[in-house]
């Protein structure tokens, strides 16, 4: 036995070692791709930074030289209205430079013997000599050879504005300038001569100076030619740095940016270095953990993984059924006739509770249910109770036939002996006739003039037995009614001191506002109130449906006995009606006879003969169509089933019969038939 221990432990021992050796190797392969993504996001942040810098610095320098280019060209066109006075040109280039500072000089040069008197050369410039304070000079001698240079001979080539390359003016303010100059036209059109003005680099360092978003980073900006025009003072040498440039436009510049990579990435491998450090410590720490804990721990981290394991499956579990139930509210926004709100909040991480609803053809199909039990086999009977809700109310028009065809499928399988309290209606939104089924649920409530508990008869819950008879039941909806349905989470929540909120609170908490999301929220903040922090016991399912089709269809009734005799009262009825929607004579006595076919055959077919017994024609009024809806509690007739006479054929060959309900197809729109809590229902519409 000691031995098997011993071997025991070793194994445990060398799996342990394993698993850490590889761990340890996923650590330092982590960290290398932290390391990687970090530098990686420290370059995309370096690089924001120095376009932004950049960004900054050329919106300065060109607001700069778009001025200086803009008050040239203002003063060239104010210098082509006075050449012919060649003297003052000074005093309209004096007026320009006293608004720009970094204007050295303004001048005009003239193309060779424009001004005969002048000689072959002519210059007139205007130098700064410290603030305001300016000289005229006038160049036309050889030494001041003008006519040799780009600045000239440029604008006068291409007709355009041109920045010059860096010189150093030593006939004028004696220091390193560029020039920006414009053709001059005579009153012909013909270039005679340029207007250019020498601009001082020293605000340029100014500003390539103050661009430094790292501490050894520097920035400078060299001419179309390459050379150099502006540079900090001070320039660091770096081994190796990160480039960044950007074009100036207008001038042909090129402004650059320099950072060293050991600034930008230097904090980062510090940080890995030390990390590093600690790995490896850590990594010791944990031989020596290891070591001396050995199968203990292993054991211990096994439970935890299950543990965790469980509480994610538990998590997933809770995702999965949460997906099963509409959670997006309002959930028909481009209907203004049904508002709904609903929530499921269970009492563990899975529960038993359900709601569910659709719309087809202008029917809301909803429900609610509550699981016996709670956990896991409670949420699988809830996955399995809304499935069924879907598929079986997909093929019936009657709840009691959804609800029966639900407790036949779920008895037979019901091995662990559960159950599902369970209420489902069909809503007909165009009438407001609500038809119910309810299955051992709570009884809803009814918001209308007052508050009261809908009628219900409980029947018994779904699952327990098979060949169970549900009683169906319904009610009529009008405008503003709302129903609230709940799961006894709501009525049996406890507080710290075990009392229910009940019946009375939750009545009280529901209030004349009928706006669905209002009642859902006022309510929950009503029951987190009153448990005041107490463990939730049971799962808490609300459902709210709020009926606002504003539409009042006129409704007429007429109780016939099964007798032929009574069928004329069938057509004051359509006379009624012919009147009140302003009927087209034909079209009433086309109601009337098909009325009176479908009314025969029920007098004459429903019910054993002799016998004494009655039938119901409702007819609902809306604006583009009349319903009508004939019902008995006869025998089960279909007189839709029968196929239609072939009416090509001679009255002999045709059988006899069958041509009434024929008749009624032909005049009515749509004919449909339906058996419900032993009763027949045809239904004709007739559209307007």
């Amino acid at each position: 036995m000691d031995s098997l221990t011993q071997n025991t432990k070793k194994l445990f021992a060398r799996q342990g070692f394993m698993i850490l050796a590889l761990a340890a190797l996923l650590l330092e392969v982590t960290s290398l791709i932290q390391y990687l993504y970090s530098k990686r996001g420290m370059r995309t942040e370096t690089d924001k930074r120095a376009k932004s810098e950049l960004r900054i610095a050329q919106l300065e320098i060109e607001k700069i030289t778009q001025g200086i280019e803009d008050a040239t060209l203002n003063t060239a066109w104010m210098l082509e209205d006075e050449l012919d006075h060649p003297g003052d040109l000074h005093q309209v280039m004096h007026r320009m430079m006293d608004h720009d500072s970094v204007i050295l000089n303004g001048f005009a040069a003239f193309i060779p013997n424009y001004y005969p008197e002048k000689g072959l050369r002519f210059e007139q410039v205007l130098s700064r000599r410290g603030g305001n304070s300016y000289q005229v000079l006038n160049f036309s001698s050889e030494d001041h050879d003008y006519l040799a240079t780009d600045w000239f001979n440029e604008p006068i080539k291409t007709g355009e504005g041109h920045w010059s390359e860096p010189y150093f003016d030593k006939d004028g303010v004696r220091t390193m300038v560029v020039t920006y100059a414009v053709p001059l036209r005579n009153i012909e059109g013909q270039i005679v001569g340029i207007y250019g003005v020498d601009v001082s680099l020293a605000w340029l360092g100014e500003i390539v100076g103050a661009i430094h978003p790292y501490k050894e980073s520097f920035s400078t900006i060299e001419s179309g030619e390459g050379q150099i025009i502006a540079m900090p003072p001070e320039t660091l040498t770096v081994e190796k740095a990160l480039r960044y440039s950007t074009p100036l436009e207008d001038t042909g510049w090129n402004m650059s940016l320099v950072i060293s990579e050991k600034e930008v990435y230097g904090s980062i491998k510090r940080v890995g270095l030390v990390v590093t450090l600690l790995q490896i410590l850590g990594i010791a720490l944990l031989i020596v953990i290891l070591y001396f804990t050995g199968r203990a721990q292993i054991r211990m981290e096994d439970v935890e993984a299950g543990k965790q394991r469980m509480e994610d499956e538990l998590k997933i579990a809770n995702g999965i059924q949460m997906s099963m139930v509409p959670r997006i509210f309002p959930p028909f926004p481009d209907r203004s006739d049904i508002d709904m709100a609903a929530d499921i909040t269970p009492a563990k991480e899975v529960g038993g509770d359900l709601y569910d609803y659709y719309i087809q053809d202008e029917k809301l199909y909803f429900c609610i249910g509550d699981v016996s039990g709670k956990g896991v086999p409670a949420s699988l009977l809830m996955a399995v109770t809304r499935s069924l809700f879907r598929s079986e109310s997909a093929k019936s028009l009657s709840p009691q036939e959804i609800v029966s065809a639900m407790n036949e499928a779920m008895a037979a399988t019901n091995e662990n002996n559960m159950f599902v309290t369970f209420f489902c209606g069909i809503l007909d939104l165009k009438t407001g006739l609500l038809r119910y089924c309810n299955a051992g649920h709570n009884a809803p409530v009814l918001l209308s003039d007052d508050k009261h508990m809908l009628p219900v008869r409980p029947n018994l819950p779904l699952a327990i037995l098979p060949g169970m008879e549900f009683t169906e039941q319904e009610i009529r909806l009008h405008y503003d009614d709302a129903l609230f349905l709940y799961t006894d989470g709501l009525t049996e929540a406890e507080n710290p001191n075990k009392e229910l909120f009940g019946e009375e609170r939750m009545l009280a908490s529901l209030s004349t506002r009928k706006a669905a999301i209002e009642h859902l929220r006022k309510i929950q903040a009503d029951v987190h109130h009153f448990v005041s922090g107490a463990p939730q016991s049971d799962d808490l399912t609300l459902l709210f449906i709020h009926y606002l089709n504003q539409e009042h269809p006129s409704l007429h009734h007429l109780s016939l006995r099964n007798d032929i005799q009574e069928l004329p009262k069938i057509a004051t009825l359509v006379d009624r009606i012919a009147e009140e929607k302003q009927l087209d004579p034909s079209l009433a006595l086309n109601l009337n006879l098909a009325l009176e076919e479908a009314a025969t055959n029920v007098a004459l077919y429903a019910y054993p003969e002799g016998s004494d017994n009655s039938f119901d024609l409702e007819a609902i009024l809306r604006q583009d169509s009349v319903e009508f809806t004939l019902s008995d509690s006869g025998k089960p007739f279909d007189p839709t089933a029968k196929e239609d006479p072939d009416i090509t054929l001679s009255a002999e060959e045709r059988p006899i019969g069958g041509l009434g309900i024929f008749l009624v197809k032909q005049i009515m729109d749509k004919v449909k038939y339906e058996r419900r809590n032993d009763k027949n229902y045809l239904r004709m519409i007739k559209k307007l």
